[in-house]
Parts: C-alpha cells; sequence; structure tokens
C-alpha cells in the first residue's frame, strides 16, 4: 500500500544504473530474438555492451532503450546493428604458424580421404576460406575438396563472395602467405584493379557460402575438418558448450577442430572427445 501519512506519497525505488542498463540489455537482445530470430543473449557481456553502446552511438540516439526502439521498428537498423555485433577481424593467412602446421600435420591425413568437406563456422568477410582455398591448392587436394562458409552476417558473406579486397592489404596477406609456407608467388592468385584486387575465380569453384547462426542454426553436414577461430571468445559458458556440442555432431571421425589463439577445447564437456594435434596451434582431433 502506497503510503500517504506526512502529505506526500510513496516514490518507487529506482533501479541503479548499472541493473537499468542490464535490463535494456536484457530487453534489446530478447526483442531481436522475437522478431528476428538472432540470438545474442548468451554473448559475453564485456564486449556485448561495449559493441553495444557503440552502436546506441552510431545510431544518434541517448539510450539503449532508444536503440531497441528503432531496431525493432526498422530493418535497415536491425542490419547495421547486427553488423556492429560481428565486426569482422580477420586477415588471409592469420596467424601464419597456425596454416604452417596445417600444411605438415594436417594435410598428409588428409590425402588418405576420397573427398574432404571443410566448413570454416563464422567466416567474416572471406580471407581465411580463400587462405584454405590456396593452401588446398597448392597441395593438390581442392579439386577433391568442398569449403563450407558461413557466417550470421549477410554483409559479410556478400564481400566474401565477391572476393574483393582492398590492394593496400596485399603486403601484409603477401608476408602472411609465404611464413604460411606458400610455394608460389601470391601476386599469382589476385588481379590488381584500381585501388582492390580480385581472387581468381578458380579460387571460389568449390566454395558454398550459406547463412548460419551458430546460436540458434542446427548441424548440416558431416565435416572432416571444421575451423572456427576467434569466434567463441564472444560467447559466455552456456553458448561455447552449445556450439562445441554442435561441432562435435558435425565432425566425422578422426575430423579435425582447429580453434583460435585464445580458445581451447580444454574445460568444456567435451574435452575428452579430442586428442590434441598442436598444443600451441589449437588443432584437434575428434576420437568419439
Amino acid at each position: 500500500m502506497k503510503a500517504i501519512e506526512h502529505g506526500y506519497e510513496e516514490q518507487p525505488v529506482l533501479a541503479g544504473s548499472d541493473e537499468l542498463e542490464q535490463i535494456e540489455i536484457e530487453l534489446l537482445l530478447d526483442g531481436v530474438h522475437r522478431l528476428y530470430g538472432y540470438d545474442f543473449r548468451n554473448y559475453a557481456l564485456p564486449s556485448l555492451k561495449r559493441r553495444i553502446w557503440h552502436h546506441v552511438h552510431a545510431e544518434n540516439v541517448l539510450t539503449i532503450s532508444a536503440l531497441q526502439e528503432k531496431v525493432l521498428h526498422d530493418r535497415a537498423c536491425f542490419e547495421r546493428f547486427v553488423y556492429s555485433l560481428s565486426i569482422p577481424v580477420t586477415e588471409m593467412f592469420r596467424d601464419p604458424g597456425l596454416f604452417l602446421t596445417f600444411r605438415q600435420k594436417v594435410v598428409p591425413l588428409l590425402r588418405t580421404y576420397p573427398y574432404i568437406r571443410i566448413w570454416h563456422a563464422g567466416c567474416s568477410t572471406g580471407e581465411e576460406v580463400y587462405s584454405m582455398a590456396i593452401l588446398l591448392h597448392e597441395e593438390g587436394l581442392y579439386d577433391k575438396a568442398r569449403i563450407y562458409a558461413t557466417d550470421m552476417n549477410e554483409r559479410s558473406l556478400q564481400q566474401a563472395k565477391e572476393g574483393v579486397y582492398d590492394i593496400s592489404t596485399m603486403k601484409q596477406y603477401t608476408k602472411n602467405y609465404l611464413e604460411a609456407g606458400g610455394t608460389r608467388a601470391f601476386s599469382e592468385y589476385y588481379t590488381a584493379k584500381y585501388n582492390s584486387v580480385i581472387l581468381q575465380p578458380y579460387l571460389r569453384k568449390n566454395i558454398i557460402f550459406a547463412e548460419h547462426n551458430l546460436a540458434t542454426d542446427t548441424s548440416f553436414n558431416e565435416f572432416n575438418v571444421i575451423f572456427c577461430r576467434n569466434v567463441m571468445i564472444y560467447f559466455n559458458d552456456e553458448l561455447r558448450d552449445h556450439v562445441h556440442g554442435l561441432f562435435h555432431e558435425s565432425l566425422s571421425r578422426f575430423g579435425i577442430l582447429v580453434l583460435g589463439s585464445k580458445e581451447s577445447i580444454h574445460f568444456t564437456k567435451y574435452s575428452d572427445c579430442y586428442e590434441s594435434l598442436d598444443r600451441v596451434e589449437k588443432i584437434y582431433r575428434n576420437i568419439k
């Protein structure tokens, strides 16, 4: 009952700023999930919070609640929001030591397979996918391989399909390629045009690009290799376990799982299902 003694009415206790922020974030993410089917609710909160506030300022609003209104009523705003939560950070042959180790330790195993299926989960704008296509081409395996490149971000996928990148990145990409064990002139794999480069069309011939959300979508094939690097660092423990379950379900017996430098199979409930092929480069083999 409201107090009215002494001539005033008792006022409700307002939530603190941190609590209010948490409520706003939960309402925003729940609304996005219910209306659009994109589930960010189990993303790691510190990184998610930074990206949400960055987008609040980018949309010229003052609060997360105001951002929610725009996102739910404006499809274009929603698409910008999704892109802001999955800002791609990638480059060709990123972490060259990983690709060199892959050549040395995984390629000999792949040679024994009649057909190779590789899934790049969270492929972003495609640089890692084309790096794999080049590596397999040089190892004589590309013709019997099919690469599935998936991401939840439609804009990133479209750029990946086009295979067009800024010419200013080629110096770094060439350096990465050589350190990754590249055997040719890297310039053979692209054509320069104005301020961009276009990757050779034959690199795309065995790549299938498709939308896939690791948080909500299911397994869609059996794979000999799954790459998912520096994606799960943005997930909380619950979502991370869910994705590891999805990968284990999708890997063939003795299939290879490749994680990012800050990620590990250890301390998950699937750790006993793998053996380590290379602890430094986070390459694991499914044994169960």
